[in-house]
């Protein structure tokens, strides 16, 4: 059975689509968030329900620490073996999520990249602690002026990555972007829905009441508690996610 893939902004009903799609198909749902992939991270990341994940199998849920990363090559590899498995059982996979730079890696394969030194990473966020990570942009654009052209000045993560790339391979990421890898595997073949909605404030309006929802529910106080474990820092992609992001930095505010 062919995938389908439903892709689409935060806050734009991805949700609801795939559980009345599971009404309608025997379907497996396979999260396309890297968000989501985290224990730990519930309320800010608009985990399904308890009951929903009962009524329709998800998949790449709360299967890797916070202290730990999760790139977009495992994510590749782990979606492909699950459409696999969920195709071996007779049932639809329904890759669900916003995250596009793991649908990109989906659609188009991956490229030959060194794995993160989180020394080196160390090393980058003192010196954006210093100088900004404006000044790093500006420090990438020197060095790799395609991938700094498409970056803004406060991608951090993204500018964090394409220094770190260069440091460890003494070539720019837009060289490895280049040279696509000879044995990647081919793009994963699925019919694709997008869900974008024509009217850009309504989305902003809804995605500004779902973040109070969230506070509602306790999102600081979960930050909180992430806060309490030693190992756990701002630095981590964890925690660099939206809203987690934010309420750790205000945690951080003297008062």
């Amino acid at each position: 059975m062919r995938p389908v893939m439903l892709l689409g902004p935060t806050a734009s009903g991805k949700s609801a689509v795939a559980m009345a799609l599971a009404e309608r198909f025997p379907l497996e749902i396979v999260s396309v968030d890297s968000a989501q992939v985290y224990r730990l991270l519930d309320i800010g990341t608009a985990k399904p329900s308890t009951a929903e994940r009962a009524r329709v199998p998800h998949h790449l849920i709360d299967i890797v620490d916070p202290e730990d990363s999760y790139s977009a090559a495992r994510f590749a590899a782990d979606a492909r073996r699950l459409v696999s498995e969920i195709s071996a059982r007779g049932r639809l996979p329904l890759l669900v999520g916003g995250t596009m730079l793991y649908a990109k890696a989906l659609r188009e394969g991956l490229h030959e990249l060194p794995p993160a030194s989180a020394a080196l990473r160390a090393d980058l966020d003192r010196e954006a602690e210093h100088v900004g990570w404006p000044a790093l942009h500006a420090r990438l654009a020197g060095v790799d002026p395609a991938t700094a052209a498409r970056l803004a000045p406060g991608d951090s993560q993204r500018i964090q990555r394409a220094l770190e790339v260069y440091l460890l391979t003494g070539q720019p990421l837009s060289h490895w972007i280049a040279q696509q890898r000879s044995d990647a595997a081919p793009p994963l073949e699925a019919i694709r829905i997008a869900l974008e909605p024509s009217d850009r404030s309504v989305l902003h309006k809804r995605i500004e009441a779902r973040f109070r929802t969230m506070l509602a529910a306790g999102l600081i106080d979960e930050v909180r508690q992430l806060r309490e474990r030693p190992t756990l820092h701002a630095a981590l992609p964890a925690l660099r996610s939206v809203g987690y992001r934010q309420v750790w930095a205000w945690l951080d505010q003297p008062g």
